[in-house]
């Protein structure tokens, strides 16, 4: 009986290193459909008073996904393959012009984002790749929307680029919606999404998130998921305006035999034409 369960292990394992190597992995840190009010309601204490910042960052979040939309950049992304003890194997640099846009229509939300190449990279076929985007959305965690999907708790406070800022951890709640999938050939499976946000407590502005996913996906071979995200504050004129919004972004995913990094940089931000960038998406 021993025998026969660790053979079956080892189809089951070889199974998923074939999976992964045959495929270009899109971990998409976006909310694709978000049904308004479908989360979980689990019985929550009312938050303490160490959380008030997190109560200023749902303001903040909400307003910034209702402002982001009309936003646009140039991206950076570097695409990294890592060999054995973190060593550098492979490495591909690109630059995108990137729109997002975040829409509500009959109770729903819909976050797309737009890349339009603006330097492409050179392309071995030979390799499979990390591909990531969504990195705006991934503040759907702090969202009113998803207020039930998470449990929160305060970490203390840490002293970041010379401010202190308040910790606090997030996990998910069993069973509850997730803004976050990983698709695999075409097939998008629910990121279970915990982590530790970095708040300025007197505005409640979010400087940086860390998440990470548990093993729960160790049927698809996923050994490890990370990210890192930093915001920063940008200054747009007529009208003027300050918004903090993402400036850099870290992804690191491990299977058994493959590790990848993926490193985004985001600048020259822009506001630019809802209107207009809509009835182009039509027209494709």
């Amino acid at each position: 009986m021993r025998a026969r369960l660790q053979t079956a292990r080892r189809l089951i394992r070889g199974r998923c290193l074939r999976f992964w190597r045959g495929v270009v992995l899109v971990a998409a840190l976006a909310a694709l459909a978000i049904p308004c009010g479908a989360q979980v309601s689990p019985d929550t204490p009312a938050a303490p008073d160490s959380l008030e910042a997190l109560a200023k960052a749902r303001d903040r979040v909400q307003t910034f996904f209702d402002q982001f939309s009309n936003v646009a950049c140039t991206e950076a992304v570097t695409q990294i393959v890592l060999g054995q003890k973190g060593r550098l194997s492979y490495r591909e640099n690109s630059a995108y012009d990137y729109q997002f846009l975040a829409t509500s229509e009959g109770g729903t939300m819909k976050v797309t984002e737009s890349r339009n190449t603006h330097n492409p990279a050179f392309r071995d076929p030979g390799r499979t790749l990390l591909i990531t985007n969504g990195f705006a959305s991934i503040l759907l965690v702090v969202h009113p929307m998803y207020e039930a999907s998470y449990t929160f708790e305060s970490a203390g406070e840490e002293s970041l680029g010379g401010a202190t800022l308040a910790k606090i951890r997030f996990a998910p709640v069993a069973g509850a919606t997730s803004p976050a999938a990983l698709r695999l050939r075409g097939k998008n499976y629910p990121l279970p999404l915990s982590g530790t946000l970095w708040i300025e407590p007197q505005t409640g502005v979010i400087v940086k998130l860390e998440a990470q996913v548990d093993s729960s996906l160790n049927e698809l071979g996923l050994a490890g998921l990370q990210t890192e995200v930093r915001y920063a504050p940008h200054t747009f004129h007529d009208p003027e305006e300050t918004m903090w919004i993402p400036e850099s972004a870290v992804i690191d995913v491990e299977t058994p035999r493959q590790h990848w990094r993926n490193l985004h940089h985001f600048k020259d931000y822009k506001r630019f034409n809802v209107g207009i960038h809509e009835e182009i998406g039509q027209s494709r």
